[in-house]
């Protein structure tokens, strides 16, 4: 098979992603009973997320605690142990190990390549003289883009092989070559490329083999287009029972477009099969749950619990945790009732960022800058973009810590958050590109490299277009300035877009609290729920300010009052 390279448009920036993986088992021992107690609806039930000691502890320790004092008053008492038990995770590891089990003993030599993989793009000269060195007897080719698919190579230097053998084949490019191509762009999530390669594919092909139906699934998912993934899996379904990891990625697209009635329905298809889900996509739901207050979604979740108990599924310490934080996310601790959430409902947010389209970024003149062919260019550039993840304002962040060059203090930023696989906008103003004393080219280059940068006029302010790409990239994306925004928030024209407008910032804004150079960055905790005086209808929740302790108008109170409405006591 072969396909014609004429399809290929332009290349954009990489995008940072890990491959499709699976969470393992915890590592702990200690089992996990349910201890929280939750009403939803008419429902009670019980669950946990905490350990808890299991059934007759008490005289399990005991005889623990007999074993230990017999060991330390008689060492002949050996055979009594407080280790773990037989079935504990990593127990047949050990066993393996002492045993001197051969096939875990890593005999296997590495492969040397004899073909040093190029780091950057090569031309054609370049290409012809790496091939001339290669000593291998498999294809130049094949063997080359294989060792780049192993070492996650850059999509730019890749597709500079491409181009190298569709110029010496008539534009013709390999079938095998284009599939671990498209594997590049999609580990590195680079949806634009992975829609090119999809576009060919389509034109050329009424049907794939099951590998490159994954590859397009996985890579379509974080597009615009996510939909067209669900198109794919109907094409699978022809043949064949689609995996387990198809379905997972179509269950994660959907929800991270919010279509959560789509999520559901494939998620029943998916252990209609008899297919156990892959945890990261049982994770995904409860990800998602813990900015809702829906009690069919939680009474949903609360099955997939159910699920874990019945087939003796053992989430690891990532999904634990999420489970944790779906419990504990937007409830009074005193009542046990849902507070409202931060994050706003999808009318609340069109609405937000139609206002602000309007009143802000194409208004508001008296507080900006920029100009409308400028905002022109910087709308071109985010429709040309992946949906971003986090928004930087690289010249406000660059001056957050005063003792280093600001270069090397966004670079440090973002070098940190590019390791978390996540899709960056920097924006900046032009004179951080001249080199000087404060920027360094290199360190630039660096920032450039890891993440979507545009680089404004000088003259110009970045605060519109910091909203105008966070809120285009969807309620997902979250952003990084120092800048508190009250100006923009004054020239909102009512007192209801001027409400939603906080309530989407202090769900948004992220503050970082530490990360100069080689520290680790962490961010101020963001809220689940919404600071505002709310009510059940039984109960009342009230914000309130303490006693000498000053607050500004961009800030809220930490202090609430919690009022339960008695019921009578019966006659």
């Amino acid at each position: 098979m072969t396909f014609y390279l004429s399809g290929f448009r332009s290349f954009l920036k990489l995008w940072k992603s890990n491959p499709y993986f699976e969470l393992g088992p915890a590592t702990s021992s200690a089992s996990f009973f349910l201890g929280v107690h939750c009403v939803i609806g008419n429902q009670q039930r019980w669950f946990s997320v905490k350990p808890t000691t299991p059934p007759n502890s008490k005289i399990l320790n005991l005889l623990v605690t007999k074993a230990r004092t017999l060991k330390k008053g008689n060492d002949s008492n050996k055979q009594a142990s407080s280790g773990p038990h037989y079935f504990a995770a990593g127990e047949a590891k050990k066993r393996s190990h002492l045993s001197g089990n051969p096939q875990n003993q890593g005999h296997t030599l590495p492969v040397k390549s004899t073909v040093q993989l190029p780091t950057k793009p090569l031309n054609s000269e370049e290409w012809d003289k790496l091939k001339e060195d290669f000593k291998g007897k498999a294809s130049f080719e094949d063997f080359v883009i294989s060792q780049m698919t192993r070492s996650c190579s850059s999509v730019d230097v890749a597709k500079s092989l491409l181009a190298w053998v569709a110029a010496k084949n008539n534009g013709i490019v390999g079938y095998n070559l284009l599939v671990k191509y498209l594997y590049l762009c999609v580990f590195h999530k680079q949806t634009s490329e992975v829609i090119d390669v999809y576009e060919i594919m389509k034109a050329k092909y009424k049907s794939l083999e099951s590998g490159g139906y994954t590859l397009l699934i996985r890579g379509l998912i974080h597009s615009d287009r996510w939909r067209e993934a669900l198109l794919l899996l109907e094409d699978i379904k022809k043949v064949m029972v689609p995996s387990k990891k198809n379905y997972g990625d179509c269950i994660q697209g959907a929800l991270l477009h919010q279509d959560v009635n789509v999520a559901w329905s494939l998620y029943q298809e998916l252990v209609g099969h008899n297919l156990i889900p892959l945890l990261e996509t049982l994770k995904a739901f409860f990800d998602h749950g813990k900015d809702m207050n829906d009690d069919q979604y939680s009474n949903q979740l609360l099955d997939i619990l159910l699920y874990l108990r019945n087939n003796q599924l053992y989430p690891g310490e990532s999904f634990a945790h999420s489970i944790k934080t779906w419990f504990e996310s937007g409830q009074c601790s005193s009542c046990g009732r849902a507070i409202e959430s931060i994050h706003l409902s999808p009318e609340e947010y069109e609405f937000l960022k139609e206002t602000i389209m309007r009143d802000v970024i194409d208004g508001g003149d008296q507080y900006k800058k920029t100009t409308p062919q400028e905002l022109k260019r910087f709308e071109r550039f985010v429709k040309s973009c992946p949906p971003f993840d986090i928004v930087i304002d690289g010249l406000n962040v660059a001056k957050m810590f005063p003792k280093g060059r600001e270069s090397q203090n966004l670079l440090g930023i973002v070098s940190q958050l590019a390791q978390q696989n996540l899709q960056l906008l920097v924006l900046g103003r032009k004179h951080m590109l001249r080199p000087s004393s404060q920027w360094r080219k290199d360190e630039m280059e660096q920032v450039r490299k890891q993440a979507h940068c545009f680089f404004a006029d000088n003259i110009s302010e970045d605060d519109p277009f910091l909203l105008y790409a966070t809120l285009n990239s969807g309620s997902h994306c979250k952003f990084i300035t120092k800048d508190l925004l009250r100006d923009h928030k004054a020239c909102l024209p009512d007192a209801r877009a001027q409400r939603l407008f906080f309530k989407w910032q202090q769900g948004h804004q992220l503050a970082i609290t530490k990360g100069f150079l080689k520290s680790k960055l962490t961010f101020q905790h963001i809220l689940s729920y919404d600071t505002v005086v709310q009510t059940t209808g039984d109960t009342w929740h009230i914000p309130y300010d303490e006693d000498l302790v000053p607050r500004s108008s961009c800030e809220v109170p930490t202090k609430w009052l919690c009022l339960q409405r008695k019921t009578p006591a019966p006659c």
